[in-house]
């Protein structure tokens, strides 16, 4: 993020109006030194100047905030290390026994979902309804699957399974725990980190070099504005495509764009489908089946359930001979719904298959199988996945935490450019004037759709507009003071 003009030359000099208005060299043969990009460079500048001035504390926020979310799932892991793992016994108990002693524990909770044990070692986790946990959250109950023991009980949150310190953070990441109102910061932080990305890329890229090697390597020379530029331009060049993923997927949770988006994504036919559990002669309205997964994989329409519960066990077994197989959630079945089994391993490649059971004689109602997600559904899941740090595991954390710790220091070079060429502007108003009309009505176009999708970057870019108005009229009414005190002397 370039808060100063990566264009001036280093001198000891601080820069003036006309300095940081000097046209900016180009890199010779990348295609960058056209007319187009003369025109729309200064522009750019000055939109890169005024979003890191003004929008770089709440990217700083939401880099800080993701770098510790990043690192949680290994914190987790330490921290929670009795509730979470066993010593490995000879015989895995029914999965009936294990939430059975889960209940006896917490005899206030109603049962809503479990986690069988998904390798030696792991513990089963039984998900909970319970009055005394946070809205949202599930109360979770740690059973040892070779004894029955209980290991704990923890609050857990969302589908990968938060515990406390993750759920902290994520909070903290998403709204500074401050409700609605703080998801504006998270909104406002996405909306903007693709437009500082791809711009301060357009702007690195623009620079003229002697070869392209100094593009993406920094430079190792002494302490200086050089050198610090080179370090923010060749890091945000390699950080460039992570960042702007990262904005993309971080706009989908986001209150006002996420709306856009998800209205987007139903239209082109890309919505996540959900397996079908209504139980036949069940009341209509309650379920989200998803179309064309009926009968036609079933083999059957399901009874009504006027039976017995088969129970856990054979719910389970059923999902198994049907493939859904490996890590898995059941969800236990609801007035006229039944049993939902779930593969939830979202590492590549992902097994996120899903089966309907009915609870009265264990046949599979229904099935949905990733593989027949629309295109747009399992892009998105990836994307979301990947967000959260849960798609490739470890090696998505890591990545997670480099991008986030690569915009801290972006950040933080870009101020320390701003300070050490103070004062100055990084170029000189009134720059869409030299823009072609029939380039600039287009940008317009392009500018006010972008603005409406995304209202918060829209609304901040008039603030922007208004700011850079008002700046300029001050310096306009200091300079017409100052010449009247001149001719007045």
């Amino acid at each position: 993020m370039t808060i100063d003009d990566p264009t001036r030359p280093e001198t000891a000099e601080p820069p003036t109006s006309t300095d940081a208005a000097a046209p900016a060299p180009t890199t010779a043969g990348t295609g960058t030194g056209t007319g187009t990009w003369s025109a729309l460079r200064p522009l750019v500048l000055r939109l890169h100047f005024y979003a890191g001035v003004l929008i770089a504390p709440f990217l700083l926020i939401a880099a800080v905030s993701g770098l510790l979310y990043a690192l949680s799932f290994q914190a987790e892991k330490v921290l929670y290390a009795h509730e979470l793992e066993v010593p490995v016994g000879d015989r895995v108990l029914p999965l009936s026994r294990q939430v059975q002693a889960a209940t006896e524990a917490n005899p206030d909770g109603t049962v809503t979902a479990v986690w069988p044990s998904s390798e030696p070692g792991a513990t089963t986790r039984v998900l909970m309804a319970d009055p005394d946990v946070a809205e949202g959250a599930s109360l979770a109950v740690f059973v040892d699957p070779y004894t029955a023991g209980i290991r704990g009980q923890l609050p857990s949150y969302g589908s990968s399974g938060a515990l406390p310190l993750r759920t902290w953070l994520d909070e903290l990441h998403r709204d500074l725990h401050l409700g609605d109102l703080g998801r504006n910061y998270s909104e406002l932080a996405a909306s903007w980190l693709w437009v500082v990305a791809l711009g301060g890329l357009l702007l690195w890229l623009g620079r003229r070099r002697k070869n392209r090697r100094e593009i993406f390597v920094p430079e190792r020379g002494p302490k200086s504005r050089r050198r610090t530029l080179s370090w923010h331009g060749s890091v945000g060049l390699w950080a460039v495509t992570g960042l702007v993923l990262l904005s993309a997927t971080g706009l989908t949770w986001s209150r006002y764009a996420g709306e856009n988006i998800d209205l987007v994504r139903s239209r082109l036919g890309g919505a996540t489908p959900t397996v079908s559990a209504t139980l036949e002669g069940a009341a209509a309205g309650g379920s989200t089946g998803h179309e064309g997964h009926g009968s036609g994989h079933g083999g059957h329409q399901p009874p009504a359930a006027d039976g017995p519960d088969v129970g856990i066990d054979q719910v389970v077994e059923a999902a198994r001979a049907a493939g859904v197989d490996g890590r898995i959630s059941v969800a236990l079945p609801s007035e006229g719904k039944g049993y939902v089994v779930k593969e939830t391993d979202t590492q590549f490649p992902v097994h996120l298959d899903s089966v309907a059971v009915n609870p009265a004689d264990g046949t599979v109602m229904d099935e949905l199988r990733f593989a027949d997600y629309p295109l747009l559904a399992q892009l998105t899941r990836f994307g979301i996945d990947a967000h959260m740090g849960v798609f490739l595991g470890l090696f998505n954390q890591l990545a997670l935490a480099a991008l986030a710790l690569s915009l801290v220091l972006l950040i933080v070079w870009g101020y320390r450019m701003w300070w050490l060429r103070r004062p100055g502007r990084p170029v000189a108003r009134g720059a869409w004037r030299k823009i072609p009309p029939t380039m600039l009505l287009p940008l317009l176009a392009a500018t006010a759709l972008v603005a409406w999708f995304v209202p918060l970057l829209g609304l901040s870019l008039l603030v922007f507009l208004v700011v850079d108005l008002a700046a300029g009229l001050v310096t306009r009414t200091r300079s017409r003071d100052r010449d009247q005190n001149r001719d007045l002397t």
